[in-house]
């Protein structure tokens, strides 16, 4: 075991650690208030304190799941990878990365969805 591949590994479970830590905050409702500079913010769910909230009740539930799906996911590829050349352990490690970008970014268009189906432009439940 190099000493790339365990940073490789490591680095490659950043992204859905970081989905499942941020995801299990986010299900509480985000922060009190609207916030400009932290959390799930778009032109619907900063609406009011309802949108924001819903946001990120769904966004963080959905980042959960993919979190936890995500780990033992991104892990499997670097142990096939397991005692190669560094070449082929950055490789790898890189293309994991890059996959983890898909369910990473896919719960805003989701959110954004229910957003739409659950309020009106102004932000009020249909």
């Amino acid at each position: 075991m190099t000493v790339l591949w365990v940073f490789m590994l490591l680095m490659d479970l950043v992204i859905p650690l970081s989905m499942t830590g941020f995801g299990k905050m986010y299900r509480k409702g985000g922060s009190e208030k609207i916030d400009d500079s932290f959390g799930y913010r778009t032109k619907m769910s900063m609406k009011n304190q309802d949108t924001w909230r819903f946001a990120h009740e769904y966004f963080g539930r959905i980042w959960v799941k993919t979190g936890l799906a995500l780990l033992p996911v991104s892990a499997i590829p670097l142990l096939l990878a397991l005692n190669r050349d560094t070449t082929t352990v950055a490789l790898v490690g890189l293309a994991v990365m890059f996959v983890q970008l898909i369910p990473m970014l896919l719960p805003i268009p989701l959110t954004e969805a229910a957003l739409k189906k659950t309020f009106d432009e102004n932000g009020v439940r249909r």
